[in-house]
């Protein structure tokens, strides 16, 4: 989520409850609508916990989400490189086809995928290289032990980079369910209702402003932080980028430069095939 944005929202957000406030101050009458304050703290407490713990829970487990969707798109980016090299080895009918796929494969990941997650649009589509490689791996036939081992190796691999995958693309639809939501925005109802029944004629306007703002901007910014972790991918700050995979874009070029190998990848700069 954009900073700006999400100062905006919390601005707008806070400026409204404030007002509310205000405005249900002026005909509350001197002392606030409880008759007894400290009951009335014990019941805004418990509203205050309920709300905290279910939300700390949340939290929690987007955080996990969001770091397992790093920890993958890092593994990704490091099983490509090791499949580069693991190619080198298969039969040479092969070996440079699956190299150029390989660098597709890199290339739309930072690219056309990376793009189509951002808009949310990735549903269940499969990388159109990790069918291509699949095809074209089908087709060889190892004759030394040393193909047979990168043979093998290659499809390990292969199971590897699309589990890392999955794990990269787990929080792409958003993890926290309907419900979830329902049940935070009927909390934080709740608890910015409560909150004007302690409005009070006898306090000063800027006190009953700061007590209200307090609680909105804690509320706006936790439910923020629940969006972000929710959709972990933009282009803001702490976005999930493709950054190792372009690393390992990098990496690729300059390992085949070193052992005299030229690839020609059948796509543009962006993974789409020519």
């Amino acid at each position: 989520m954009n900073l700006l944005w999400g100062l905006l929202i919390v601005v707008a957000v806070t400026a409204a409850t404030v007002t509310a406030m205000l405005l249900v101050r002026r005909t509350a009458p001197v002392g606030g609508y409880f008759s007894d304050g400290d009951r009335a703290a014990g019941v805004f407490g418990v509203l205050a916990t309920g709300f905290s713990v279910l939300l700390g829970f949340i939290i929690f487990l987007a955080f996990q989400s969001y770091d397992n969707s790093r920890a993958g798109a890092a593994t990704e980016a490091t099983i490509v490189a090791q499949m580069t090299q693991t190619a080198q080895f298969l039969p040479a009918d092969v070996s440079g086809r699956l190299t150029g796929e390989l660098v597709c494969y890199a290339r739309s990941v930072a690219g056309a995928e990376w793009d189509a997650v951002d808009a949310g649009t990735i549903g269940d589509t499969v990388n159109p290289w990790g069918a291509r490689m699949f095809l074209t791996i089908k087709s060889v036939q190892p004759r030394t032990a040393t193909e047979q081992s990168a043979y093998d190796r290659w499809m390990d691999e292969t199971t590897q980079r699309q589990a890392a995958r999955d794990a990269r693309l787990h929080s792409a639809d958003g993890i926290i369910p309907v419900p979830l939501w329902i049940a935070l925005g009927l909390l934080s109802l709740a608890i910015f209702g409560f909150m004007l029944f302690f409005a009070d004629s006898g306090e000063r306007a800027l006190t009953q402003g700061v007590m209200m703002a307090s609680v909105t901007v804690v509320i706006a910014v936790l439910m923020l932080l629940v969006v972000f972790f929710n959709h972990p991918y933009g282009t803001g700050v702490g976005t999930l980028r493709p950054t190792e995979m372009q690393r390992t874009l990098r990496l690729m070029d300059t390992q085949l430069q070193v052992v005299g190998i030229t690839a020609d990848p059948p796509c543009d700069e962006r993974g789409v095939a020519r």
